[in-house]
């Protein structure tokens, strides 16, 4: 079976200069895109994603997570030290508790939008 090409081409050649000079002004440093796409990366691990969703609804401790998510807290520690490094979460300590949440808007804001995303 022959599968037909879902990108559409050009059937000509031509450059668009002054579309190409907006394009090229706007565009961020290889540096800055570079460590946008880390930051997907980072969206791109099913266990971290649930551990977006768990702080998305409530600041939470490793104890919590743990529980929440049906694993170790070894396993959720490690991918909080990745969430924590990416600047996506932020802890405290309370006691002999160490709590999580969102670092900020922007992380809750990523979420929301992403599920909307791929509810459409």
């Amino acid at each position: 079976m022959e599968r037909k090409n879902d990108v559409e081409c050009c059937e000509s050649r031509e450059v668009h200069e002054e579309l190409l000079a907006i394009v090229k002004a706007g565009m961020p440093a290889d540096e800055s895109l570079l460590d946008l796409a880390e930051l997907f990366k980072v969206f791109g691990d099913s266990t971290r994603i649930r551990i977006l969703f768990v702080l998305f609804e409530a600041e939470v401790c490793v104890c919590d997570l743990a529980e929440a998510l049906s694993m170790t807290q070894s396993a959720i520690s490690h991918q909080l030290a990745i969430l924590k490094r990416c600047k996506l979460v932020r802890s405290r300590r309370e006691g002999k508790s160490v709590f999580y949440s969102l670092a900020d808007d922007h992380v809750r804001t990523i979420i929301s939008q992403g599920m909307e995303h791929i509810s459409e």
